[in-house]
Order: C-alpha cells, then structure tokens, then sequence
C-alpha cells in the first residue's frame, strides 16, 4: 500500500463534496478550524451547491473531485459529507495522479466507495469524521489532527457480550456496510483475505442487515477475513422479528468462524467518532477486559 506522506503546517487541503449537499455552516467551521491547525484550505467549486439531493451535477461533483485528485501540491482531500452519489461517478474518475501524487482522503459513509477505489490501486486513506462533526473540536477531531501529521492510532475498547475473543493482523477494510453491499462484484469491492473488515451503518432495517450480512457469509467474504471490527449501527428501528438487534444478526451471521470481533467500536454515525487508516497494517486483540485496535 501506498502512505501519502504526512501533513506538516503549511500543507494544503482541499475541501470538496462529492455526494450530498452540505450546510454552509458546517463548510466554514470546518475551514476555520483546519486553519487553526496551520493547513492552507482551498475549496471545490461546487462544494457549496446544491442539486436535488446532491451538493451538484453528477458533473459539477466529478469536476471538483478530479481537480482535488489532480492538484500536485494538495496533500489532502477533505469529504465535507456522505449521504449518496458517488457511485453515480467513480467509474468516470481518473485516479492516476493521486498515484503520482499521493494524497489522505478523508471521510466516511458514501465515502466508503472512494476507500474501495483507492485500496483497489493501493493507496491508504483515511475513515473518518467530516465536517459537521470537525467543527465541534471535540476528541475525534483532535484524534484526526494527530493521524494526519503522522502519529497513528491505538484504541482501547471496552468489552461486549457478543465480542469473540482473540488476535489477528492485516490491512484494514471496509467502511459502511450498505455502501460495501452495493460495491459488491465491482472494482471497488473488498479484498478481504487475511484482512480485518470495519463495517457500521446507520437507519437500516434490521431485516436489511441480516440480508447484506447474509450476502458477505454466502460470498465466503466473511470465511476470508481474519478479524472483524463493528462500528456503531445507530438510529435503528426495533424489530420483533429481530429482536437480538443489529449487533446480534452480526454475531449469527459469524459464528461458525474463529477470529476476533469486536462489537460496539467507536466509529460511525455518531459524534464520537474516532479516525482509522483504511489499508493499514491493524492489530486487534479482543480480551475480555477490552479489546485493542492498533494501527502501523
């Protein structure tokens, strides 16, 4: 895997939204406080815009995402939100000159796809809080600071009934679990052998959960990984029909396997939201006093 180097002050980022629309506000604290962190921040185009449910045309999103991909001097790309549409347009990006030109992409839900496009030609990225949650200057957004100027991170998360204990070592994977569902057979697809897969979700039916974690099982994707790392899955309506809950389905639909999982980890749709490299070299270690995620 490719690491794009660190950010040091002075470094540039572009702030782009390359799926739904984005609130001004949040654009402006987020600018207001990369600068505190001594960053250069230029700003897409059509980032404030807005189009239906998008912040622009399947176009106008394409343009500013190529012309962060394409500058040479940008060190990161900042998603300023999910929501949905890139895999309207990831089909037509040219990912050439951030191989060139390595840059951290930062973000997560919709985002998951731009994860899978750039594991897919070997270049880390960076799961992780955007700009809503960034102007709240709270401990996931100084988790975010130390990451991108070099000091990788170890986590510490407390224990779960439905946790598996054990250890395992490999890239990290994975992202939202409905956009990793519909990358399924698509260039952007995991590769999950010997890998450790991150998924968490948000205002899914339980019912849906159970379906795409069925579809991960009958693939063999969840036979190949080696440890599995589950996010939070907020803002989900109660089924009786599924009354063990979204963390339960999980745990079925991976109990005829060995490795370690680690349930109720701190990433997601949620304001403690705390950041990891995507393609990275991950240890996790689940005891029954906690488990440990760390990152080289």
């Amino acid at each position: 895997m490719i690491r794009p180097p660190f950010l040091q002050v002075g470094s540039k980022i572009a702030l782009i939204a390359p799926s739904g629309a984005v609130e001004s506000q949040w654009i402006d604290g987020a600018i207001q406080l990369l600068e505190t962190w001594g960053l250069q921040v230029i700003v897409g185009q059509h980032a404030r815009g807005k189009y239906h449910r998008f912040s622009g045309t399947d176009q106008e999103r394409l343009e500013d995402l190529q012309w962060a991909i394409d500058q040479p001097n940008v060190a990161a790309i900042l998603c300023l939100r999910g929501g949905y549409g890139l895999t309207r347009i990831i089909d037509r990006v040219n990912f050439a000159p951030l191989v060139k030109y390595p840059k951290w992409l930062i973000g997560f839900s919709d985002i998951t796809v731009l994860h899978g496009a750039l594991s897919a030609i070997g270049v880390e990225s960076v799961h992780s809080i955007m700009a809503k949650q960034i102007c709240q200057e709270q401990e996931p957004c100084q988790q975010l600071q130390r990451l991108l100027f070099g000091q990788l991170p170890t986590y510490q998360v407390a224990p779960h009934e439905l946790n598996r204990e054990g250890s395992a070592q490999g890239k990290l994977i994975g992202g939202n679990l409905s956009v990793l569902y519909g990358l399924r057979s698509t260039p952007m697809d995991v590769k999950a052998m010997g890998n450790i897969l991150l998924i968490e979700d948000l205002c899914e039916p339980l019912y849906h959960i159970d379906r795409m974690m069925q579809n991960l099982r009958l693939s063999g994707l969840l036979e190949q990984i080696s440890g599995l790392i589950v996010g939070q899955f907020s803002d989900i309506t109660p089924d009786s029909s599924f009354a063990q809950g979204a963390y339960g389905i999980i745990a079925e639909a991976v109990k005829d396997y060995h490795y370690p999982v680690c349930m109720n980890a701190p990433f997601g749709h949620v304001d403690y939201h705390l950041p990891l490299v995507i393609g990275s070299q991950t240890t996790l270690t689940v005891t029954a006093q906690h488990s440990l995620i760390s990152q080289l």
